[in-house]
């Protein structure tokens, strides 16, 4: 039986997706700085409208409650079919399985889906939780870049991690 589902994210989820990244803003910190007021949401979501963006809401199957957020951002389609993922996840569903369920369903979905070859994760590498949670799902380490992404007020180091898709 699942613990979660996943499900394409919609307008109508703002109000909880804004209380849920308040709640977690600080667990989240430094590796992610999503979301947390209604002008940050309709930016986001309004990304989430475009073919190069599809972000999944992570739910807990009895509850309903939100157990994270999976983007699979910057979506290519023609020769390279891939796309990189950004995830995080609730504080106070951490440890039980949650996130990992809902990765291995993303993975499912962007691979059978939206026919996608390839995703990448690229992480901070003193972010043990998220590169932990790449590598139950399957994911494999290509590499190191250097400064890659500005998050939280500055430049960050990033490991590259991948998963091809098994056809």
């Amino acid at each position: 039986m699942n613990k979660v589902y996943i499900q394409r994210v919609a307008y109508g989820d703002s109000q909880e997706l804004i209380e849920f990244n308040l709640e977690n803003k600080n667990y989240h910190r430094p590796w992610v700085s999503p979301f947390t007021d209604q002008a940050g949401f309709q930016s986001w979501f309004s990304r989430c409208l475009t073919a190069a963006v599809v972000s999944l809401v992570v739910r807990e199957e009895t509850s309903r409650k939100v157990a994270g957020i999976i983007n699979i951002n910057e979506i290519v389609a023609g020769a390279l079919q891939s796309g990189f993922l950004g995830f995080y996840g609730s504080s106070k569903m951490a440890g039980q399985g949650l996130m990992t369920e809902g990765l291995k369903l993303a993975i499912k979905y962007a691979f059978e889906q939206l026919g996608l070859h390839r995703l990448e994760a690229n992480i901070q590498p003193d972010n043990k939780a998220s590169i932990g949670l790449v590598r139950r799902a399957g994911f494999q380490k290509e590499g190191f870049s250097p400064k890659y992404l500005f998050i939280d007020g500055a430049w960050r180091d990033h490991e590259r991690w991948a998963i091809i898709a098994e056809k």
